[in-house]
């Protein structure tokens, strides 16, 4: 697969930290760093983090941290500062006084400068398996972190456990005769005029290509002629890793919801998918935090 233009990558992808990882096994890195004034340390409430203006994250000294978080290195930033993340387990926007309050990913994902979002994204990510996964899953141990949050060790059986990550595909697909017209879906759980990108899990013993046929054969009715990678970007909701792709129509006439996923496919015209980008008609599109709302914006503006 082919990298797509990298001043394309989608949000949460353009500005990953420099994740240090050769300093994780260094002993007592956490209690190390957590003394370190230089160290900036980004908190979560549930799934918000603290802004101190609409764009940019608020970053906190370890002093100031209350008790009670789970704590993981996420790196050096641009100017080689330790990074930490603090992660508490409910939704209190009281945690930490912040200037600007508190948001989640999905809310400012797609506005946060590249750091910040890379950020973001990694500490949800990560501290999602922190407050979730305490316990062995093969003997149900409590296990003991390592490696500065990035891996447990269960004290009882001996195996050691790594956050997970589940692929997944998610597809925009083109007309096999109109280049002018994009095929999106809207899901049962949504409103009737919320549309998006088609996707699904990679199943067990399945590539990422057959994975795209399959999902958009099951959601939509049309069978792919050929797909091409755009892209990639983590979405901690709950553990993915979504994996685009910009499929072609075999038959275009074949289109045809599933009913049980998707209840409605349609194809919308550039100048519809414009409007819904611009938020000028009743056409709601995915946020500017998804890879969703990437695949849509490249092919409308003709960059995919």
């Amino acid at each position: 697969m082919t990298a797509p233009d990298s001043t394309r990558l989608p949000a949460l992808a353009a500005g990953a930290v420099d994740r240090a990882a050769d300093e994780r096994a260094t002993p007592g890195l956490l209690d190390s760093l957590r003394t370190d004034a230089a160290a900036r340390v980004l908190v979560l409430a549930g799934d918000a983090a603290p802004l101190a203006s609409p764009d940019e994250l608020q970053w906190f000294a370890p002093d100031a941290v209350p008790e009670g978080a789970e704590w993981a290195f996420l790196g050096r930033g641009d100017d080689g500062a330790p990074l930490l993340a603090a992660v508490f387990d409910t939704r209190d926007d009281e945690v930490l006084a912040t200037p600007a309050g508190w948001a989640g990913l999905r809310a400012v994902g797609g506005v946060l400068r590249a750091e910040d979002a890379g950020a973001f994204v990694e500490a949800l990510s990560l501290g999602r398996w922190l407050l979730d996964a305490p316990f062995c899953p093969a003997c149900g141990a409590l296990t003991l972190l390592g490696d500065a949050g990035w891996s447990r060790r269960c004290p009882s059986c001996g195996r050691q456990h790594f956050p997970r990550t589940d692929p997944a595909v998610i597809v925009a697909i083109t007309s096999a005769s109109d280049p002018d017209i994009l095929l999106l879906g809207s899901n049962v759980l949504w409103g009737a005029d919320r549309f998006s990108c088609f996707a699904g899990f990679v199943e067990a013993g399945e590539s990422l290509e057959s994975a795209v046929r399959r999902e958009v054969q099951e959601e939509s009715g049309i069978e792919v002629a050929v797909a091409r990678y755009r892209g990639s970007q983590a979405w901690p909701y709950p553990r993915s890793l979504m994996v685009g792709f910009l499929a072609t129509a075999k038959d275009d006439g074949a289109a045809e919801a599933d009913g049980e996923e998707i209840a409605a496919v349609r194809w919308f015209t550039r100048d519809e998918i414009g409007e819904g980008l611009a938020g000028e008609s009743d056409l709601v599109l995915p946020g500017r935090a998804s890879i969703a709302h990437r695949l849509i914006s490249d092919w409308h503006a003709g960059a995919a």
